[in-house]
């Protein structure tokens, strides 16, 4: 079924975009590295992207498209229905050390 998101015509495009794991979440890389460049159906969303990298929306805490943070807030889920445009670097890291993330207050 065609995502009503997308326009109709669609059909079969796809997008192509740089994947990039830090932090804790670069054990989910495997063998060809922390950076990859994949290609998704039109349409397709930042969670789409978790789950063709197997990464789990509750390891990731920081999610940012060409730089800027789509992260929907620091202490709530992480935003899965972003919608990913062709050329995007999307960048997903688990928790810093000495960050919220590992239960360090923020200053």
């Amino acid at each position: 079924m065609l995502d009503s998101r997308i326009g109709h015509n669609v059909r079969g495009v796809t997008v192509t975009v740089e994947a990039r794991l830090f932090n804790s979440l670069t054990r989910f890389a495997g063998a060809g590295g922390a950076f990859k460049t994949l290609s998704l159906p039109a349409g397709s969303t930042v969670g789409d992207l978790m789950r063709r990298l197997a990464v789990p929306a509750s390891e990731v805490y920081l999610v940012l498209r060409n730089g800027r943070d789509i992260t929907r807030s620091l202490y709530t889920d992480v935003n899965t229905e972003a919608v990913i445009d062709d050329g995007d670097v999307i960048a997903l890291s688990g928790p810093v050390p000495y960050s919220w993330g590992y239960g360090a207050p923020v200053v």
